[in-house]
């Protein structure tokens, strides 16, 4: 069991230590099962449990802030068949973006990525999330790692413009970026149809079609959506999307809360790959705040997200209802999921 004292809060490789112990002591996991877990080698699972020894983690009982996030990430990967679920504590006030929280979170994830230097072609989507995962992220030289946009990049707004997530990439790996030639959003499908045959337009495509990870981003349907903010998509068009049942967007496909691509023209007319040529990728999306619970339940139910990197409160709301009030309930639902996990080989240390 673990206690975490406020020295240890805001340093991220000792909340990896504390994850690492909880999954061996409590969960009863093995090092293969926590590396595979947490994104990391072996060895390095040992160092972690050694460190969280050092610094005091390990006491007689468990920091629950820790264990909720544990069982909230249990919960999520059981409810929605997720082969990973990354949980970070929150951050914001309530009605914000919990940018710090996501950006901490998603920086880790695809930092412990390119340090296992597998995967060599990254696909990017858009969104101020992600713009906060590049901002966390160290500088991690990855020369033979390629980024590519899996939309078009091209908005009025520069802020989460895709380009500029790619070329930040690029500036913190050295790797390569390529993006999309063309406008987000065009004004018909005749237009799209147009587009997506431009020779300039193919090796890009190509290559996002190839991507072994793809990173999304998942808005709301509201005034206060990125797509909103940015201008990409107009008032009118968003309460045509509200009648039409939309509730969330991925890649500029709008879904109904089922999870389903809502039968509307503006579907038919964003720039990039379409939802069914993702399936059967690794898809991690990033994404948390109250306003967007609808959205990532949705996307979570499309069947194309693998991973699913978000915030305690967010995750709480997604699992539990409204309210954190649910906490407990969530964590006494989890344990079993936990608990099943580990079973097969919960003698091996």
């Amino acid at each position: 069991m673990f206690r975490r004292g406020s020295a240890h809060i805001n340093d991220p490789e000792l909340g990896l230590a504390a994850r690492a112990a909880w999954l061996s002591y409590v969960g009863g996991w093995t090092q293969e099962a926590i590396a595979a877990r947490l994104h990391v080698s072996r060895v390095k699972v040992a160092r972690l449990i050694a460190q969280a020894h050092r610094a005091g983690i390990v006491r007689v009982f468990v920091e629950t802030h820790a264990a909720d996030c544990l069982a909230l990430e249990e919960a999520l990967i059981e409810r929605y068949g997720l082969r990973f679920a990354s949980v970070g504590h929150s951050l914001a006030s309530d009605g914000e973006l919990p940018l710090l929280s996501l950006g901490d979170a998603g920086s880790r994830y695809l930092h412990s990525v390119l340090e296992q230097g597998q995967v060599k072609v990254i696909g990017v989507g858009h969104g101020r999330s992600l713009a906060a995962v590049v901002d966390s992220l160290p500088r991690v030289p990855r020369p033979n790692v390629k980024f590519v946009s899996l939309l078009g990049g091209l908005v009025r707004n520069a802020i989460a413009n895709p380009f500029d997530i790619i070329h930040r990439l690029s500036e913190r790996t050295d790797g390569d970026g390529y993006f999309l030639p063309a406008p987000f959003v065009v004004d018909s499908a005749a237009d799209r149809a147009m587009l997506m045959r431009q020779r300039c337009l193919q090796p890009v495509l190509s290559l996002a079609a190839e991507a072994e990870l793809c990173l999304v981003g998942i808005g709301e349907v509201s005034e206060r959506a990125f797509m909103s903010l940015t201008g990409m998509v107009t008032p009118d068009e968003f309460r045509e999307l509200h009648a039409a049942g939309a509730v969330g967007e991925i890649l500029g496909q709008f879904l109904d809360r089922h999870g389903r691509p809502v039968d509307i023209a503006i579907n038919q007319r964003s720039v990039g790959l379409q939802l069914d040529q993702f399936r059967g990728r690794e898809v991690v999306a990033i994404a948390g705040g109250g306003g967007k619970v609808a959205a990532i339940d949705a996307a979570l139910h499309s069947g194309m997200i693998t991973g699913l990197i978000t915030d305690e409160t967010t995750a709480a709301r997604i699992v539990g209802g409204p309210g954190e009030t649910n906490l407990a309930a969530v964590r006494r639902a989890a344990s079993g999921a936990l608990a099943a996990a580990a079973q097969p080989s919960k003698g091996e240390l």
